[in-house]
């Protein structure tokens, strides 16, 4: 089975983001990984390998500091790895789906997996954009998936319930928590990913129809208030939620 992972480097969820006097994210002391919903798409190619056999290739597109995120991969089980090479990250989901399409049709592959979203830019668009392009069936927020044949089933969270969605193969699918439980990378994983080449491909990117104008802090809170450490404190608790925050 050939299967192709894209993967996309972010910004560890614990990082403090700074900004720019010109309301950019700097970047410059920001720990970077590989996206934790891309770690379940990682997983759950690595089953299907060990299941099927075949092959697992990365996919990733993004300056020089994205190998980072691709050698987690590697180090996982991952046997192949490709970067796309661009200065930065497109601002424009459509912009990226274009150029992992476009690197996808070389490989001929029987599934494409990816994490349902960026836990940085959260579009959670490119699953489906990509199945556009490819024109080829895409399921997103998947939890539970199994291959038979030339058929795929994929059970996918939607509002208040589960849906259960088959198709044929190739599809796209988009990885949610609760897929499986990703692998740690063994020592003789990660000193194996250090010596696979990475290959790099020239961007095939198309022009933004969606610019990012300024990032900007969320407003800040107001304090909160302690009004007591006893059950005495309950009348004054519901005098403040009535008159105060006015939400009973």
């Amino acid at each position: 089975m050939n299967i192709a992972v894209c993967i996309k480097q972010t910004p560890d969820t614990e990082t403090r983001i700074k900004l720019t006097e010109a309301k950019t994210v700097d970047e410059s002391d920001i720990n970077f990984i590989l996206n934790p919903y891309d770690e379940f798409a990682v997983e759950e190619a690595l089953k299907l390998r060990e299941k099927f056999e075949g092959e697992v290739t990365v996919i990733s597109l993004g300056p020089d500091r994205v190998n980072s995120a691709i050698r987690s991969a590697l180090a996982m089980g991952a046997d192949k790895a490709i970067r796309i090479k661009t200065d930065s990250n497109p601002t424009d989901p459509n912009v990226t789906a274009g150029a992992l399409a476009a690197e996808l049709k070389k490989g001929n592959y029987d599934l494409i997996l990816l994490g349902k979203q960026a836990i940085d830019d959260d579009h959670a668009q490119i699953p489906a954009l990509l199945g556009d392009k490819l024109g080829i069936p895409a399921v997103s927020v998947v939890v539970k998936l199994e291959v038979d044949g030339g058929k795929l089933t994929a059970e996918r969270e939607i509002d208040g319930a589960h849906e259960l969605i088959e198709c044929s193969l190739p599809a796209v699918v988009g990885a949610q928590r609760g897929l499986n439980e990703p692998r740690y990378a063994s020592l003789k994983g990660i000193m194996k990913a250090k010596k696979i080449p990475i290959e790099e491909v020239d961007a095939e990117l198309s022009a933004d129809q969606l610019q990012v104008v300024e990032f900007n802090y969320p407003p800040q809170k107001n304090p909160g208030k302690i009004i007591g450490d006893s059950a005495d404190a309950v009348p004054e608790l519901l005098r403040l939620l009535h008159e105060e925050a006015k939400v009973i």
